[in-house]
């Protein structure tokens, strides 16, 4: 029997009162470091990830294509920078539009039809792009799939959030975060099995129709009935509903100007943005031009470049749900710490990649660390501003993501030009190196218990 939403936030509020989280039979092995969650979470689960390594992989697909690509419009290393810029062009305007979008339409089951709506758009228009025949009309659409993945990014985090009890939060982001680094693996090696038979224009294609399963998928499941049962389960287990019926009345009534100020005006938002700009310069600044690197410093092929340069989604798994967990026991700032400092031994020893086997051990290592620093900022961002969840995502992905993607290909571009790689990743390394003050500036949001 279902409870009515009424007695569940009772309920709610009497267990966060209590505060005596976790209060389930001990578990033994492995399965101990494994949290307890209603099946229908667990397939919430599965389902945002799947959109993640989507979204993984439609954002790598330009990078890893980007010498035919050049080839094909005659363009040099600067012009092919901003033509990469024009997908986070995309990623700012949607990540703010959709995010806002979606906290206005509502939380919980509502927010899965403002997912669905961002999703299509990223697939339409990434289908598109394999039949354009200009430049222009390619430049258009890399806006267009950009503003897709930009805005489902935001909502798909805030949906997850809210189908998972808060306690477990860190390790739910971290693995269906685990789409990135899979993405980042698979989407290259995809890649390469397309041009074994056909061109770049088949990749743009097929990949980005594995959206419409997900799609479907999310609508079946994502039901008012199956997000009660959720939370039902979440509070008779001790836990704590990551959606009360205060807290979605509170939602359902507030402004999407309201809920704009409410992330502006938040410490932690701000900071987190500061500190995801200089993550994504530095991902971004990588990644761009990683095939590029593979092909004219080391001499590689175009398919043999593209899969070496997936190489960081062997481990990037790892990283997401070790340092996600982490973050839920140990302090989010704490797990960022050791995030960032693994991230900039990896940007120097980029420096390095002179063959395919450094390449190969260098790109496994930045996969440890590569992706990890969002998923433990969004639930940092969820911690701090649950009202305004996917405001304050789509606002930090927008402006830090955004702004970041739009700014690092033409410099970049430009510095390895210019200079070449090795000052590209000195760079790299001194913009983490300053990322260090926002994340110093940060107020923790989780309650870490002294031994």
């Amino acid at each position: 029997m279902t409870l009515p939403s009424s007695e569940i936030a009772q309920r709610a509020e009497s267990s966060t009162a209590s505060s005596l989280p976790h209060q389930h039979p001990a578990r033994r092995g492995f399965m101990r470091f494994i949290p307890r969650a209603h099946p229908i979470s667990w397939w919430m689960l599965v389902i945002t990830t799947l959109a993640i390594l989507m979204n993984s992989i439609d954002r790598i697909i330009l990078p890893t294509l980007l010498p035919a690509i050049m080839t094909s419009f005659n363009l040099t290393e600067v012009q092919a920078g901003w033509l990469n810029s024009l997908s986070f062009v995309g990623t700012l305007t949607g990540a703010i539009l959709f995010g806002l979008f979606s906290d206005w339409v509502g939380t919980g089951h509502k927010r899965c039809y403002s997912w669905c709506v961002a999703v299509l758009v990223e697939v339409v228009s990434g289908v598109a792009t394999a039949f354009c025949k200009t430049l222009g009309m390619f430049q258009a659409l890399r806006v267009a799939m950009g503003m897709g993945t930009g805005g489902s990014e935001p909502i798909n985090v805030a949906l997850l959030g809210e189908w998972w009890q808060k306690e477990n939060r860190g390790f739910a982001i971290g693995v269906h975060h685990t789409g990135f680094p899979l993405g980042q693996f698979i989407g290259p090696v995809l890649i390469a099995a397309i041009l074994a038979f056909a061109t770049w224009r088949e990749a743009f294609l097929f990949i980005p129709m594995i959206g419409l399963v997900i799609l479907v998928a999310q609508l079946l499941l994502g039901t008012k009935k199956n997000h009660d049962k959720v939370n039902q389960w979440i509070v008779e287990n001790g836990l704590t509903p990551p959606v009360t019926e205060s807290l979605q009345q509170t939602v359902e009534q507030s402004s999407i100007w309201a809920n704009v100020m409410s992330c502006l005006k938040n410490r932690n938002c701000q900071l987190a943005i500061l500190l995801i700009f200089g993550f994504t310069w530095a991902e971004m600044g990588i990644a761009n031009f990683l095939t590029l690197q593979l092909t004219r410093e080391v001499g590689l092929d175009l398919s043999t470049a593209a899969i070496i340069s997936g190489a960081s989604g062997l481990t990037g798994w790892i990283g997401q749900i070790v340092w996600g967990s982490f973050s839920d026991v140990k302090g989010r700032k704490r797990s960022l710490t050791i995030i960032i400092a693994g991230w900039i031994l990896a940007a120097a020893l980029c420096v390095f990649i002179h063959s395919a086997a450094l390449a190969w051990a260098i790109l496994i290592f930045w996969g440890l660390f590569r992706n990890s620093p969002f998923p433990v900022a969004y639930a940092l961002l969820i911690d701090s501003s649950p009202r305004a969840a996917a405001s304050s995502m789509g606002l930090m992905i927008g402006l830090a993501v955004g702004i970041a993607g739009i700014l690092v290909a033409p410099v970049s571009g430009w510095i390895i030009h210019s200079y070449g790689f090795t000052t590209h990743y000195l760079v790299i390394a001194a913009v983490l190196v300053i990322s260090c003050i926002p994340l110093w500036l940060i107020k923790e949001t989780v309650n870490v218990k002294k031994a």
